[in-house]
């Protein structure tokens, strides 16, 4: 319990929303299937059934336990290290601005397919990993079995590679349409609050490649 509390101090956001996303997920994927039938973001009826609870409730669900074993790695990865260099307020600030963005996407993209439906955090968490990227961008994480470390800004460029292949594809009720939402919003929301960390960003990346 102490290495618990010891791992989410200073960053009770990231903790609180890792915990919901989990414990929501799991007990869905496990014990209550019609869950995710319920919370389904349909953009299509977003206003014609008045279901913009889905908006929130949804990005808290995945569609599988692949998906949401990824998305809390990436989030585990990420969240916690810049929740404590922005700060809790800026934190909230941005994965509520990247949830709003990627789902705004989505909505636009398929307000008019009545079929369309989607799960999962990828848009905000993609929000929090862009936005990571730019105030630490000499980070890197280990993904087993891969031996070596993988830099931040390669793997946030094959996560996004990847989405974009995805969207095209059977989707699977994944929402890989809001990922360039999030990512966007991400770049965006550092570049509007704290334009200088984009610029040492930009200054590491050049040291970087001399």
């Amino acid at each position: 319990m102490r290495t618990l509390l010891e791992f989410v101090d200073g960053a009770p956001a990231s903790g609180l929303i890792l915990a919901a996303m989990l414990v929501a997920s799991l007990l869905a994927l496990t014990r209550m299937p019609e869950l995710l039938e319920r919370q389904l973001f349909r953009p299509y009826w977003l206003t014609r059934r008045n279901e913009y609870a889905s908006v929130v409730t949804s990005a808290f669900l995945h569609a599988d336990l692949a998906h949401l074993a990824f998305n809390a790695f990436t989030f585990w990865s990420f969240g916690f290290g810049l929740e404590r260099a922005i700060g809790t307020p800026r934190f909230v600030a941005l994965y509520a601005i990247g949830l709003a963005a990627s789902s705004g996407v989505t909505w636009w993209r398929q307000r008019s397919n009545p079929a369309y439906a989607s799960l999962g955090a990828s848009g905000a968490i993609l929000a929090v990993l862009f936005a990571s990227i730019l105030y630490t961008p000499t980070q890197s994480i280990y993904i087993l079995p891969i031996p070596l470390p993988i830099p931040a800004p390669l793997f946030a460029l094959c996560y996004l590679g990847y989405t974009v292949y995805a969207s095209r594809q059977d989707h699977g009720r994944i929402n890989h349409d809001a990922h360039w939402g999030g990512a966007v919003a991400g770049l965006a929301f550092v570049l509007l609050v704290d334009p200088q960390a984009v610029g040492r960003a930009v200054g590491l990346v050049q040291e970087m490649l001399r």
